[in-house]
């Protein structure tokens, strides 16, 4: 079991960029792969990226390919969202999310949630 705390979110331009940033408390975060979904306003949860526990494997949606990066850094139980030009379209909460699995896209798969970061994107 891990508690994730998102942060980094705000209003921003669009073309700026964003870090977001996940804190995981617990000593087994090396042991989960890591996800970020988000969820816009009358939308469903919708899968951005995911990595695995050493880093090996990323996966990201096709409508964040290109911009978005995740990383992590076990030494500081923190996973890392890196939005660049960012669109109008990004705007939602954001949440990170952890599970046992490799680096599921299916949001199912994940054990534990954040609260969720606003980002919002004005065009």
């Amino acid at each position: 079991q891990v508690q994730l705390v998102e942060s980094g979110g705000g209003l921003v331009q669009a073309g700026d960029s964003l870090r977001l940033s996940c804190a995981a408390s617990g000593r087994t975060f090396s042991h989960y792969a890591m996800g970020w979904f988000r969820q816009a306003p009358g939308k469903a949860r919708e899968f951005v990226a995911t990595i695995s526990w050493s880093s090996t494997f990323t996966y990201y949606a096709d409508s964040v390919k290109g911009r978005f990066t995740i990383s992590r850094d076990n030494a500081k139980n923190t996973v890392y969202l890196q939005m660049n030009s960012l669109k109008a379209e990004d705007t939602a909460v954001y949440y990170c999310a952890a599970s046992r699995l490799t680096a599921p896209r299916d949001p199912a798969l994940y054990d534990n949630w954040g609260q969720g970061t606003q980002v919002t994107v004005s065009s």
